[in-house]
């Protein structure tokens, strides 16, 4: 059963992300500094009942992992950390979403290289307004923090001190534009 507070998140419908103006990246810190991507090929279904009640359903494609370098879209795609051949997809799905004011808590899983873990998002909702062609949106930004070895990602690549190149918590994050079905 979902929970919606306070207010509702958008009207009642089925609401699709907009491919063009969505984005799914994530970044851990590596070395000296921190590592980015992106997920190129990632989509998200808001479903509000009449009653309030909410789901959130969200996937990306593994084979779309964008870090501006190909040799590193592979090894993320590999066995190593992924493995997008046995584990073709990340899955969000959660029923608890939470609005207080513009604040939105959702609890739900998250899939990862075949682990289901559950995890807290936490973010902002942009209320509905029309776009110039006639379409009503909402828009959504989330993020969480995950610990990658949980869901078996754990190569790393010790330093000449001995500590590891590549942290463990990775954050995602989700920044969305839900456009309402006819």
């Amino acid at each position: 059963m979902s929970t919606t507070t306070t207010s509702t998140i958008a009207p009642a419908g089925t609401w699709s992300t907009d491919p063009v103006h969505s984005t799914v990246g994530f970044e851990v810190p590596y070395l000296a500094g921190t590592f980015k991507g992106t997920f190129r090929d990632a989509s998200a279904t808001l479903n509000v009942a009449e009653d309030g009640d909410t789901t959130l359903e969200g996937s990306a494609r593994v084979a779309s992992v964008d870090v501006k370098d190909e040799n590193l879209n592979a090894h993320l795609q590999s066995p190593d950390f992924f493995d997008a051949e046995s584990h073709p997809e990340l899955r969000f799905r959660a029923e608890d979403l939470r609005l207080q004011g513009d604040e939105l808590t959702i609890e739900g899983e998250i899939v990862i290289k075949g682990t289901t873990k559950p995890v807290t998002l936490t973010g902002t909702v942009v209320p509905p307004i029309e776009d110039p062609w006639g379409n009503t949106r909402v828009g959504m930004t989330v993020a969480a923090t995950v610990d990658r070895t949980d869901f078996g990602l754990n190569w790393n690549n010790p330093l000449p001190t001995g500590g590891p190149a590549l942290g463990n918590d990775v954050s995602i994050t989700a920044e969305l534009q839900f456009v309402k079905a006819a």
